[in-house]
């Protein structure tokens, strides 16, 4: 689908960043040492009045909030996008990405967002919170891989058979949501709980091998208590507690599954979220270190520069050339 002439003269009248140098300005001057990165909550669709979930379809129009351009920001629901048509660019937490035709994104509420510019796209827009996916009440939907994203993934590809077939269901779900029936939430639940699983098969094949074993389940639910409480516990011996298992057990599972030890896991969760702030904020590494949970910020540095190969300060200094 081409952009109509209507198309790009409305697009000519929107405020376009046509400089890396004016984002890195503006970016840098928008944050302060005190500055978190903000997390944005859910904004109902006040005709529709659904509390939980939204789906916008585009056309033309670029339909981007002025507070999402060159803000670092997280939100605090799922935030999906089937993209028919349209190229422009935005960070997901230290990755630059530039949309492309007949590719599906998605991100989870962890993950940092930065918009450099806008630009039109047609397509679809799908935002649900977590009490959305809590409709289904035995938790299915919030284990599937595209929601439990571990290998923090953003961009889906797409062949033209799965192009048809998510682009037919998008349609019906963007029908049942504009129109007001009796059980629409649980209507909605049913057409996602097909999408989230197809989307999952895609995932499983773009990302993970798909082994779903006692011992690779074993490996999810670790890795989902370290996503709640790596800020706070940074110890095997607890995580195992929590599951009900020894830490010998638990390290030798983990290690088995992902060639990696349980202690691994942890620390690269600590790195990501760390490489986060000194990459989106202007904190104080001090600032950080506690942000993590780290009561000594000596301590934080050498454990940063064992992971990284270099010190949050030389860091936070080698990617800002990102912004030039």
């Amino acid at each position: 689908m081409n952009f109509t002439r209507n198309c790009i003269s409305a697009y000519s009248n929107q405020l376009v960043i046509a400089s890396i140098k004016i984002f890195s300005f503006v970016y840098m001057n928008t944050l302060s040492a005190e500055t978190v990165i903000p997390k944005y909550a859910f904004e109902e669709d006040v005709a529709i009045g659904n509390k939980i979930f939204k789906i916008v379809q585009s056309t033309c129009s670029v339909r981007y909030h002025k507070a999402d351009m060159l803000v670092p920001h997280r939100k605090d629901y799922y935030f999906f996008v089937f993209v028919k048509q349209g190229n422009s660019r935005h960070w997901i937490d230290m990755n630059l990405y530039t949309l492309k035709p007949d590719t599906f994104y998605f991100s989870v509420p962890h993950q940092v967002h930065l918009k450099e510019e806008a630009k039109p796209f047609t397509g679809f827009a799908i935002n649900f919170t977590e009490e959305f996916l809590a409709m289904e009440e035995n938790g299915f939907l919030k284990q599937l891989p595209i929601i439990q994203n571990r290998h923090n993934g953003h961009q889906l590809n797409l062949n033209s058979s799965d192009v048809v077939f998510i682009e037919d269901l998008l349609n019906k779900i963007d029908t049942e949501y504009n129109t007001k029936q009796n059980w629409q939430n649980s209507m909605l639940v049913a057409y996602m709980h097909v999408l989230l699983i197809y989307l999952s098969r895609l995932y499983t094949e773009q990302f993970t091998d798909g082994d779903q074993a006692p011992e690779k389940l074993l490996l999810k639910r670790y890795l989902a208590r370290i996503e709640d409480d790596y800020k706070e516990i940074h110890d095997v011996a607890a995580y195992a507690d929590m599951l009900n298992i020894t830490a010998g057990h638990l390290g030798e599972v983990v290690k088995k599954q992902s060639g990696k030890t349980a202690m691994e896991h942890i620390h690269e969760r600590l790195e990501l979220e760390a490489k986060r702030l000194l990459f989106h904020t202007e904190h104080s590494i001090k600032e950080i270190a506690f942000e993590l949970g780290f009561e000594d910020a000596s301590y934080f540095n050498r454990f940063f520069k064992r992971l990284a190969e270099q010190t949050p300060a030389d860091y936070r200094k080698s990617t800002r050339h990102l912004y030039h």
